[in-house]
């Protein structure tokens, strides 16, 4: 019966990071002098990064090997060989605003040649009256947020809107945004890297020159007819946060000693703590008790395979996000 799949994280430098997955997560990142750590990439697979199994019977391989010598056990029977893994769970800390950026819808990306992203956040730590950039404000034009461009005045053209920790918002492809300074995320989104930066508050980069940004990209991919968009707001009992044609999202809450359930052959599954703590044990059927037991704390995400059955038990109120239907 397959294990759980865990992996090493793959952290990246990022000018608008900062220190605190170290403090928030518990995480041990590199050293200080390296830079700010922006994100990390907590499973991918692309050909530019690979996450590699921490632990286990796969240990120490890449999940595109993984998928290619086991992909009827982890992804099911009708997994295709060779196909990469369709999503991509980071860890986001914006210790500053991020660029006004928008990625292309799939038929844009095409023409650009570059790939959709549809993405969810999950606000897991905010500081006091942090924000969120999504949308256009409700009337802007095209033509209005061209000149807003030239005029340096785009930040009065889109929706900013408060958040706190528990919130959470689907960004699809084409939709404009921006994450403000002072939260820290945990964004589940398609298996892509593709982002048109359209305004960067003129910051500079990390090499003190100014980033590039991809106007006539953007000004293609961005949805002009989508206004002020809103949140799921954070909430004390279950229920889905994010559902799309890429993926959908559950926030399960359980309180100390509660259990949830995996199946085995229904489908495989992203598990995120993204609150408290669980011990997973995989579950063996037929009225035995479950065994093996591993303990899972906050910022950990784990693949679950379609060949496991697992139970997860909450050593105090802990919050589960369970992201499905990616297959």
């Amino acid at each position: 019966m397959p294990d759980l799949l865990r992996f090493h994280p793959i952290y990246q430098e990022r000018v608008w990071g900062g220190r605190l997955l170290e403090s928030a997560l518990g995480r041990q990142l590199p050293p200080a002098p390296s830079g700010p750590i922006g994100e990390s990439w907590e499973i991918v697979d692309r050909p530019e990064a690979q996450s590699v199994v921490h632990g286990g019977v796969h240990d120490g391989q890449t999940l595109h090997a993984v998928l290619a010598r086991h992909g009827a056990d982890v992804m099911g029977p009708k997994w295709s060989a060779g196909r990469p893994f369709p999503l991509l769970v980071k860890w986001l800390d914006c210790r500053e605003r991020l660029s006004l950026q928008v990625h292309p819808p799939a038929a844009v990306a095409a023409e650009l040649g570059g790939e959709a992203k549809t993405e969810n956040w999950y606000i897991a730590h905010t500081a006091p009256e942090a924000q969120l950039i999504v949308g256009l404000r409700r009337g802007v034009t095209r033509e209005q947020f061209e000149r807003a461009i030239a005029d340096g005045t785009v930040d009065a053209c889109v929706h900013h809107f408060r958040v706190a920790a528990g919130d959470s918002i689907l960004v699809h492809s084409g939709q404009i945004h921006a994450i403000d300074a002072g939260n820290l995320i945990l964004e589940i989104q398609q298996n892509s890297d593709t982002t048109y930066r359209v305004y960067d508050w003129g910051r500079a980069g990390l090499d003190g020159q100014p980033r590039q940004l991809h106007v006539a990209q953007s000004l293609r991919s961005i949805d002009w007819s989508n206004f002020e968009p809103g949140p799921v707001r954070a909430a004390p009992t279950s229920g889905t946060i994010a559902d799309c044609a890429e993926f959908s999202i559950r926030r399960v809450v359980l309180g100390g000693g509660e259990r949830m359930h995996l199946r085995a052959g229904e489908q495989p599954r992203l598990l995120s703590v993204v609150s408290g703590t669980a011990r997973t044990n995989m579950d063996h059927g037929s009225g035995s008790r479950p065994a093996f037991g591993q303990k899972l704390g906050r910022g950990e995400n784990v693949l679950v395979p379609f060949a496991g059955a697992f139970t997860f038990t909450a050593e105090t109120t802990t919050i589960l996000l369970v992201t499905e239907n990616f297959a």
